[in-house]
């Protein structure tokens, strides 16, 4: 089936190259012409595990194609997924002024039938409207469906969720329409939920709601691990063998990030003010992942007296390995307060490093390596659980350190016993803390 995808972000671009590794004939569109060239030659705007092979095999195959231009992409393209981004406003409300423009593109250049699939996530209602702003719209006698297909993708492994993924969700009010798209999606195999739109929008919501909950939740419950010498990693452990809980989610850190979770609590907040609901429970969600990213930067303030001078490494910055992506990561909060505090900071990231710079302090230096980072530093704070990171001696990280060093643990990446073997004084999240001398801290 030939079909275009419009917009080449994570989204975008993920679902366009996988649809065409399962056999349709796909043209991605951007109006970044720059961005067009080189992915025509197979480099990806995006850094994600495994994208760039896969888009070199399917433009190498003639089933992936890319253009800035609406007319041309459009051709023939009996389906057409909508997958620009919906940033947020300051007051947490969904900004659609990308997917109106888009959409208005759409409308102009128009000459077939057509089924548009949105998968940028919107408000409820939104999909309903958006049906009428194409129409309003239109330049030519032509037909079309809106169907919204949310996505589900986990960055750093969305081509694996792509195939693997839990279930496929198709909200449509035309039967036909959304016959189409379960067929379109029929190679990859998934559990399919069919039903109207304000479900499939809803569905989207909730789902990322529910799963920032745990991630509170658990983050709480680390809190108070803390405070009564437990382990919270042994507690999750326990909790998860429980089926209705479950494993995943469970792991506390310094809070969630990225392009999705932060954006969605507070969208399906401000849905339910809306309609005169008051969200108590997800207020809370998004209080207590505010305050858990600030966490470290608390517990060394209280260990150090003052952060005033204190040569600081900082190993991660995406907000989660397997991604560049910097929206929301926690690193931006934590190097903030670091350099309010006087704090000298290195920072290393192995593939975010670029789209951190202009959005992090100038003061601010950036290391080749995570040894270049640790050189000489009194402090050092663990970010982004990258292999990277977590596969770092313990014995290079306390020579390449100041005498004495001290290492504050946002993603639990060493064991506690590793830890005492090495005579470094340690602070992650939710479990005990080790001191350098061996003694309970």
């Amino acid at each position: 089936m030939k079909l275009a995808v419009v917009g080449t972000g994570y989204v975008g671009l993920v679902t366009g190259v996988c649809l065409a590794e399962i056999g349709h004939q796909v043209t991605c569109i951007d109006i970044d012409e720059e961005k067009v060239e080189k992915m025509k030659k197979g480099i990806p705007p995006i850094y994600e595990e495994g994208l760039e092979s896969l888009m070199k095999q399917n433009i190498q195959a003639e089933r992936l194609f890319f253009s800035s231009e609406f007319e041309k992409g459009l051709e023939k393209a009996g389906v057409i997924y909508l997958a620009v981004g919906t940033p947020q406003y300051p007051d947490g409300t969904t900004d659609l002024t990308a997917v109106e423009s888009a959409a208005k593109s759409i409308a102009h250049h128009l000459v077939q039938d057509a089924i548009i699939v949105t998968k940028s996530t919107v408000p409820v209602g939104s999909n309903e409207y958006l049906k009428s702003f194409i129409h309003s719209h239109l330049k030519n006698d032509v037909s079309i469906e809106v169907v919204h297909n949310p996505e589900f993708l986990r960055e750093g492994s969305a081509i694996h969720d792509t195939f693997h993924g839990d279930r496929i969700v198709i909200g449509a009010e035309n039967k036909q329409a959304a016959a189409v798209i379960e067929q379109i999606n029929q190679p990859l195999d998934l559990p399919l939920v069919v039903t109207d739109i304000k479900n499939a929008e809803m569905i989207k919501y909730a789902s990322n709601a529910f799963l920032a909950t745990k991630i509170s939740f658990i983050n709480e419950i680390a809190n108070i691990c803390e405070k009564i010498g437990a382990n919270v990693e042994d507690v999750a452990y326990g909790m998860g063998l429980d089926k209705r809980i479950g494993h995943q989610f469970l792991k506390a850190g310094i809070g969630y990030g990225g392009s999705c979770f932060p954006k969605d609590t507070n969208a399906l907040v401000h849905m339910a003010g809306g309609v005169d609901h008051d969200f108590e429970l997800l207020k809370s969600v998004i209080r207590v992942n505010n305050q858990q990213q600030l966490s470290l930067v608390q517990k060394a303030k209280q260990r150090l007296g003052s952060l005033e001078g204190k040569k600081v490494a900082v190993l991660g910055l995406a907000y989660k390995p397997g991604t560049d992506d910097m929206r929301e990561a926690a690193s931006l909060v934590v190097i903030h307060r670091l350099i309010e505090e006087g704090a000298e900071v290195t920072a290393y990231d192995p593939f975010a490093m670029e789209n951190a710079a202009p959005i992090l302090p100038r003061q601010v230096w950036f290391a080749k390596s995570a040894a270049e980072a640790l050189h000489d530093a009194e402090v050092g704070f663990i970010l982004t659980e990258w292999d990277q990171i977590k596969n770092l001696s313990l014995k290079d990280v306390k020579e390449l350190m100041k005498a004495d060093p001290i290492i504050y643990d946002g993603r639990n990446c060493f064991q506690l016993d590793d830890v005492r073997q090495h005579l470094i004084e340690y602070h992650s999240v939710g479990r005990p803390s080790i001191a350098g001398d061996l003694r309970s801290s």
